[in-house]
């Protein structure tokens, strides 16, 4: 497939899959660790995200994890359980290939030798911008490191699963995929995070605290997964990023930083508002057609104090003081409801060890 990011980069990438397990990438964290494999059951639950926008989608492929974005954690949750075994990897989840090359990864990464009994089970809006996939895996990667004795800190990790972040195909292959890292990082901590390239965790902070979220999450006949993202992302997106790039990093740091520290959400929301329209974001957006900015605008036209989509869409996330029947009203009339009425999560992900009886 063709890659365009500018009037002279035009680039051929071959989107090839392998099998769970191949082309590790340790990413420089494989040493000795000293390991000491937990009794019982350690079980991970993690917040979804929303995530707002890359800030540079020239700095990001699948072969390249980057590019900074933007994006909070909500309490919907994705749940892994994980037990030490003497050998072997037994899988209870759907979507076992990409479960299974992220824990043939880490043991190589950490040297363990043994086995893992997994148990998955994610929010199940799957390919409408919450991140199951992240989510899910940011929740089985602690759980398998807690399982052995934590050898590694959540920030390597997460630069563990960036690197391998892998989706799956019909044939059950893996393939990577795109990350920018703020699905874990906001999953991890809670909150809003910014995120810079190569994975760095740039900025958290809470966010939105005693405010309601809902996601309506819109009908649209348009793929937002595989080879239509693909498209989507590595030429439209990296096009108007090049022209926009600049207005959304200064934006983040120049407004929407500032706004959270006040704790000004309508600020916030004006600044989110403002990145809908530029650069890789358009892309996103318009890739749903013009509805998508029919619908928010008809949002912001109501008074809501934030509208935003997630990712590639479609969900569409509204933070408000507004209570869910008063909204609901409001989605209504734009041909919406709510699909989710939640918070934002600004504790992050939390791990128990349910001991043998």
């Amino acid at each position: 497939m063709k890659i365009r990011g500018g009037d002279l980069d035009l680039v051929e990438y071959e989107f090839t899959s392998f099998s769970p397990g191949e082309n590790i990438r340790p990413c420089g964290l494989k040493k000795d660790y000293p390991l000491a494999p937990v009794s019982g059951t350690v079980v991970a639950r993690a917040p979804a995200r929303i995530h707002l926008t890359v800030l540079d989608m020239n700095r990001f492929s699948p072969d390249r994890p980057g590019g900074g974005g933007i994006g909070f954690a909500i309490g919907v949750y994705c749940t892994a359980e994980v037990e030490c075994t003497p050998s072997g990897l037994e899988i209870d989840y759907t979507r076992e290939p990409i479960l299974r090359h992220f824990a043939e990864a880490f043991r190589q990464v950490v040297g363990y030798t043994g086995g893992f009994k997994i148990r998955a089970r994610d929010h199940q809006y799957e390919h409408v911008g919450l991140g199951s996939t992240s989510t899910i895996l940011i929740a089985a990667a602690n759980a398998l490191n807690a399982a052995v004795g934590s050898p590694l800190t959540s920030d390597q990790l997460r630069l563990l699963l960036g690197c391998n972040f892998v989706e799956e195909t019909v044939a059950g292959n893996v393939a990577f995929g795109f990350e920018t890292g703020v699905g874990p990082a906001a999953s991890s901590h809670g909150g809003m995070v910014v995120m810079g390239d190569d994975l760095a965790l740039i900025y958290r902070h809470a966010f939105a605290e005693g405010k309601n979220v809902y996601i309506a999450i819109p009908s649209s006949d348009i793929s937002s997964a595989g080879e239509k993202e693909f498209d989507l992302l590595m030429n439209k997106a990296r096009t108007l990023d090049y022209r926009d790039r600049e207005l959304k990093s200064y934006l983040v740091l120049m407004d929407l930083i500032p706004a959270l520290e006040r704790g000004d959400l309508r600020k916030a929301g004006d600044v989110i508002w403002e990145i809908e329209f530029r650069g890789s974001k358009r892309a996103e957006v318009e890739h749903h057609g013009f509805e998508i900015y029919r619908y928010m605008a008809a949002l912001r036209d109501a008074g809501l104090e934030f509208v935003g989509m997630s990712s590639v869409g479609p969900s569409i996330a509204v933070i408000t003081d507004r209570p869910e029947e008063e909204v609901a009203g409001i989605l209504e009339k734009a041909g919406l409801r709510v699909a989710i009425a939640t918070t934002v999560d600004n504790e992050g992900l939390k791990i128990r060890v349910e001991e043998r009886v």
